[in-house]
């Protein structure tokens, strides 16, 4: 890749991965559309880590609290709310864990058409639209419990399809089961740790098994870049959605679905 693709790509990378409308369709768009080379699984290696670091970070104060609340019950044999959400995170990740484990090669060779992403973009546009009207917003983040984590570490899985968005379809979750927007937003964030770390994890074996010859300079621009973008993002986005809502999403994954069908 030249220069200025990898931090255009980078750029995109660390952008949507955490806004609802799915990093994964538009990492593959300028191959599509532009007729870019395939960034390649070094680079796709090396934008996720550094979307990892940046959540990890931004969230850094949260993990910490939650990390001591389990050690905490652990010792003294007695749960808290910080324990107990803890706990529900960390069920909410484990389904999406095993399903790209098992599922990520047939998943790769059947799901990165442009037509699945264009139906993906704007099917769960709608759906998101749906939930943000109907639910009832008014569980705080504290209030997750085991229905509510099993209900969106399942539907975390769908994001695994280009074009349907992790954070869309967690978020979409949340606000269907009565969640506040900013609480389903930072359920998706904190469940997305286990989730993105093991698909970098899941990345960095395929790639070590390919024997892929690595452009250091390139992953580590990616990976800073993408860093930077996500966590800035990420801290808009949460400033944000309560006052905005999700419409300007939903609009944005309507138009470019509309977009890409009309290209087509």
């Amino acid at each position: 890749m030249e220069f200025l693709q990898t931090i255009a790509l980078a750029l995109i990378q660390g952008i949507t991965e955490f806004l609802p409308i799915s990093s994964s369709a538009h990492l593959l768009l300028p191959h599509h559309v532009l007729g870019w080379p395939d960034q390649g699984l070094a680079f796709d290696t090396a934008v996720h880590l550094g979307s990892l670091v940046a959540v990890v970070t931004y969230f850094r104060h949260d993990i910490y609290q939650l990390l001591s609340a389990v050690l905490s019950a652990l010792k003294n044999q007695e749960q808290t709310d910080d324990s107990r959400f803890a706990c529900f995170l960390v069920i909410a990740s484990l389904p999406v864990l095993f399903v790209g484990f098992f599922g990520r090669f047939w998943i790769e060779a059947n799901f990165r058409a442009l037509n699945v992403i264009i139906i993906a973009t704007i099917l769960f546009a709608l759906v998101l639209l749906a939930a943000d009207l109907m639910g009832r917003r008014n569980r705080t983040q504290r209030e997750l419990d085991l229905p509510a984590a099993l209900l969106i570490g399942i539907s975390q899985c769908i994001a695994l399809v280009p074009g349907a968005s992790r954070s869309g379809v967690t978020m979409t979750m949340a606000l269907f089961l009565g969640f506040t927007r900013e609480a389903a937003s930072r359920i998706s964030f904190l469940i997305a740790i286990p989730a993105i770390a093991g698909a970098s994890f899941l990345q960095t074996i395929d790639l070590i098994d390919s024997g892929t010859t690595v452009n250091w300079a390139s992953m580590a621009t990616g990976g800073v870049i993408a860093g930077g973008a996500a966590f800035a993002c990420i801290k808009l986005f949460l400033g944000l959605i309560d006052r905005v809502g999700f419409l300007p999403f939903i609009l944005y994954r309507l138009l470019l679905g509309a977009a890409l069908f009309l290209l087509i």
